[in-house]
């Protein structure tokens, strides 16, 4: 059946890095657009980063410069390397799957920046 997996997430003090990982399985991923989602708590969800299937990117204005989206086809993994991180990007990471809307949802990874 379908999974998203995330993994990476975890505490780090502002202005640290992490990479966050998302395993797909179930589908054919190398034909999705993949993206990666967050939401804080009393916030709505918003975007973070798109990575489609040819390999382009797309990042929301907070991100861009900090942020990189890549993915390994081979592994059937997307990535968000998150650099200089700030107390405002402490939120649930996901990562989503689709070609016309995003379809395929992972639970999720924490990440806290303090």
């Amino acid at each position: 059946h379908v999974q998203l997996v995330e993994s990476g997430g975890g505490s780090v003090q502002a202005g640290g890095s992490l990479r966050l990982s998302c395993v797909a399985s179930g589908f054919s991923y190398v034909n999705y657009c993949m993206a990666w989602f967050r939401q804080a708590p009393g916030k709505e969800r918003e975007g973070v980063a798109v990575i489609d299937s040819d390999g382009s990117t797309s990042y929301a204005d907070s991100m861009k410069g900090r942020f990189t989206a890549s993915r390994d086809n081979a592994k059937n993994t997307v990535y968000l390397q998150m650099n200089s991180l700030k107390s405002e990007d402490s939120a649930l990471y996901y990562c989503a799957a689709g070609q016309v809307k995003y379809i395929h949802w992972g639970q999720g990874t924490q990440v806290t920046v303090s």
